[in-house]
This record gives C-alpha cells, structure tokens and sequence, in this order.
C-alpha cells in the first residue's frame, strides 16, 4: 500500500492528495431498477482505492459510470476538479480515464504494438509510422515489465502477458485514473505479486487506482482505502488499515459469515473415479490419478499446467490420445461429453459465459440443459419450470423469474445457474473447475457449502482453482500439474503454500 497517502486524517500536518476523481450524489437507474444510488466516491491521486461488494451491489454499474461506457441518471462527474459530461469511452480516456475489463479487449490477430494504438496510431498525413507505433509500445512495455517483441500477435501470448499488454493499452493515453476489474481473477500467485509490483509503481506515479475484486487478501495488500457497496448505494468507505476480515465481510452482505470455507471432513470411502495413463498430445501427459467417495481432491498448477485440459479429457470435451477413465470399477468408453453425463460424470466449466451457459436462454432452460425432463416424446415444460424453481430456491439464485435470460444474471448467479444444472443430473463425479472466479464472499461460501455437501453424499470432487487458500481449506488432497504431468501429490497433513508451489514451477522448497 501507498504510505504518501493521507485521506480523511485528523492531523493538520498532514496533506491530503488531490482527488482526480470525485463522485457526488452519481445515480443509475434502469427500466425497473435502481442499480446505483446516490454514490460520493474519491480516487486520490497515487492511491489504491478498492471497490468491494457483493455479485449485484453495483461495483461494475459504478465502473462503466466512470469510465463513460454508460451515462449517468444523476449526480455529478469530477475529473481533476472540473465536472464532465457524459461523451462515451472515447472522451473518458482523452480525459485520462483507462479501464482494464476482466475480459480483455484485444485483437488476437493484431500485433502487440497494434492492440495499443488502436484508434490513436502514430502519424502524420493520414499515413500510420509503423516504426514509431513499434519505438512507442517498447516504452509502454517497458512500464508495465514486458520483455516482448511489439510485432509477436497477441493471440500467441500468455494470460499474464496478455493483461500486461492491457496495461500497457491503458497507459497509451496517458492515464491518470487505471480501473481495474477482478485483474488477478485468470493469475497465479507469482503473476499476481508481479501485477502488484506494477500497480504499486504507477501509483508512485500519481496515478489513481480504481480496483475491483472479491479477493480478501489482495485487498489487503494492494488496497489503501476501500468503499462498500450494498444494493447499489455506499455501506463506508475506510482506509484499509481500519479494516480485518471479518469486518469488511460483514460491511459487504450485511451479516456476520462464519467460515467463506465451509468443510466438513470424513473419512473417505472407496474409489469411486480412477483415471489411468491419461495422455491429449503434449496439453496432458500420461495423467494418473484416483478420487474417492466424499473427498475433495484439488488440482494446483501455473496457468497452462494441464488442469482444464486434463478434467475436459476425462469428460469427453477433448477426447485423449491414450488411457483409460473407469467409475465405479467400471471402464468407460467416453467419446464425448454426451457419454461422460450418461455416465455420471459432470464439469462446470471455467469459462461459463464462452461454454457453460446459453446466456440468451431463460434460467430454466439452462438448468435442465444436460438432462431435459420428457413426456411423451416432448420436453415437458411444466416440469422443467419446477425444477429450475426448485433449484432456484436451493441454491439461493436470485432471480425472481426462472425464464429470465441468464445474461441478465450477476456472474456469481450465473455459476449458481451451471451448478444447478449439474445438481439435477444426479452426478457422481463432478470437476469444478475455478469456481469461486468473479463470486463475492457470500456466493463463494454457498458455492463451497454445496462442495461440502457434494462430498458428504459420497460424491468425488475435483476442485481446479490458481487461488491456493481454496484449495488448502476445502481439499483432502492436492495434485499439482506441471506441463501436462502431474508431478507431485500433496495430503492435507503437509499442505503448505511453499510445497505446492514449489512442485508447481520446479523450484526447490526454500528457494
């Protein structure tokens, strides 16, 4: 955190930063409803200000307000002091406002230098100078710690790398505001201290820093004041210094959370999956591994280890190369997803929006997707209206209308929705792959209460997640991958973040 700041202090001595960006009195409404209520918001220059709620609170509603992706209902807009009026994206980043999506904005085709001068290429005459859009996005790199060649495509680059061209991007227009959202939400722990490093350096910059996440601890670490929202309108805004868990949760859903990781341990029965020999080219190589009847078992790796590419083998999506899968003692023959749900196989995919969801589809058509209730040759809708009503309720899915798009859903409800639908299928092996990615607090502790519950039923479990305290506080063991291998098991007595990482890069424990 920055220690220049000094924000709301009673000493006299101090000097407060200037705010680059104030919020009075800024509301939001749509057809029906309010999605922000009368907000004051500052962003001090050279600070880390976080905005923290949960899934529906209107963090991301506040965010397009600032950046100009949408207008205003209400209220009033101050940048460096001077209040501005509602132009699209275009004029909020001639105004120094920058916003880096969690689903990044870039040409995959288009070079790196490309991607940062899109719209605004160096020039003269009409004419685009390649050589010196090349020398510019050298510097920018340089900013956020890329070492790669402006000409590479994008699309041939890393995740990591990916948001440090995002960065970079937002840096092209000379910033003076960064709005992050959930940045860390696709990175592992050493990309995550590195995309803090940069946060930290441009905030000695003066550069204001609009952070959004769900991540306790990264707010925590980074963040030197945050505000809380609750249905859209302000719960407090504290320096996070003033701040621990427990408090800030409760700030957040309005209520006292006993445990975000819910886990109720046993004895584990006998084995339920077992996957042998598993090979899919050089993404999986030669994957060996069992999960009993109510355990947890988690998958740890650097992103690009195997982990998805190794649950989606065993479910069909990418049939493998070699191996064999057996349940229950019996061995499989999965072509394809079709035969591992006929098995009782499920996965709840990482990328919900790109393949777990029909977002333009009602509610209830997506919970009963993967196994349609019939009569008489038909799909019986009266039945497939009470089942989404009834796992609705389950799982607290707010909505109040199961026809309702699932576009229209929180992220946090639309992978309640992906739940709901494996639920109903009655599966007895299920791979959750990064399932608390973009939940809030409250989500994430019903989302790992039905892990708990899953297990206790005598269902095997694969958890895929990059966020370590999730895998240490919810799983009996922890296999971690490394270039497609599955180069070590760690039990609940030796977990360790140290080991796991360690095993995950290669390095010596200690080093």
């Amino acid at each position: 955190m920055s220690q220049s700041l000094q924000s709301g202090s009673d000493d006299a001595g101090s000097v407060q930063a200037p705010a680059v960006v104030r919020l009075s009195g800024v509301g939001k409404r749509f057809p029906g409803v309010v999605a922000v209520s009368d907000v004051d918001l500052e962003v001090l220059a050279g600070e880390v200000h976080v905005l923290a709620g949960e899934n529906g609170a209107g963090k991301s509603t506040l965010m397009k307000l600032v950046a100009q992706v949408e207008p205003p209902s209400s209220g009033r807009i101050e940048v460096d002091g001077r209040r501005v009026s509602y132009q699209g994206p275009a004029s909020a980043r001639r105004l120094g406002i920058s916003m880096v999506h969690q689903e990044f904005a870039l040409a995959p085709d288009l070079s790196v230098a490309e991607n940062l001068f899109i719209g605004h290429e160096p020039g003269s005459g009409g004419l685009i100078s390649r050589a010196a859009e090349r020398r510019a996005a050298r510097d920018l790199l340089a900013r956020v710690g890329l070492d790669v060649d402006p000409g590479r495509r994008v699309g041939r680059l890393s995740t990591a790398e990916q948001q440090r061209v995002e960065l970079a991007k937002a840096l092209a227009v000379d910033a003076k505001v960064l709005i992050l959202d959930e940045p860390t939400a696709t990175l592992t722990e050493r990309e995550t201290a590195e995309l803090f490093g940069i946060v930290r350096e441009l905030t000695a910059q003066g550069i204001g820093v609009l952070y959004i996440s769900h991540r306790l601890d990264e707010i925590f670490e980074i963040g030197d004041r945050v505000t809380v929202l609750r249905d859209g309108a302000v719960v407090a805004t504290r320096p996070v210094a003033e701040l621990d868990e427990s408090r800030l949760v409760t700030l957040m859903v309005g209520r006292d959370v006993q445990n975000l990781y819910p886990r109720t341990y046993s004895t584990p029965g006998d084995v339920r999956l077992r996957v042998r020999g598993l090979s899919r080219g050089d993404a999986v190589r030669d994957a060996s591994f069992e999960v009993r009847a109510g355990e947890i078992v988690g998958m740890a790796g650097l992103v690009g280890a195997g982990r998805t590419e190794l649950a989606r083998s065993v479910f069909g999506a990418e049939p493998p190369d070699a191996g064999e899968v057996s349940l229950d003692g019996a061995k499989l023959k999965i072509r394809g997803p079709a035969d591992a749900i006929a098995a009782g196989i499920g996965y709840l995919t990482e990328s919900r929006k790109a393949d777990g969801l029909a977002l333009q589809l009602g509610v209830d058509k997506n919970i009963t997707l993967a196994k349609l209730p019939m009569a008489s040759g038909l799909i019986d809708l009266g039945a497939e209206r009470r089942i989404a009503e009834r796992e609705r309720d389950r799982l607290r899915i707010r909505v109040p209308w199961v026809g309702r798009p699932v576009q229209a859903l929180s992220g946090g409800n639309q992978q309640k929705v992906v739940l709901a639908r494996w639920l109903q299928t009655e599966a007895e092996v299920l791979f959750f792959d990064e399932p608390g990615r973009g939940m809030d607090v409250g989500a994430k502790s019903e989302m790992f209460s039905q892990l708990d519950s899953l297990a206790a039923q005598g269902k095997a479990i694969v958890l895929i997640s990059s966020y370590l305290p999730e895998l240490l506080n919810m799983c009996d063991r922890i296999l971690v991958l490394r270039e497609g291998r599955i180069t070590g098991e760690v039990e609940r007595a030796d977990f360790s973040e140290e080991r796991i990482v360690a095993l995950a890069t290669g390095a010596k424990e200690g080093q």
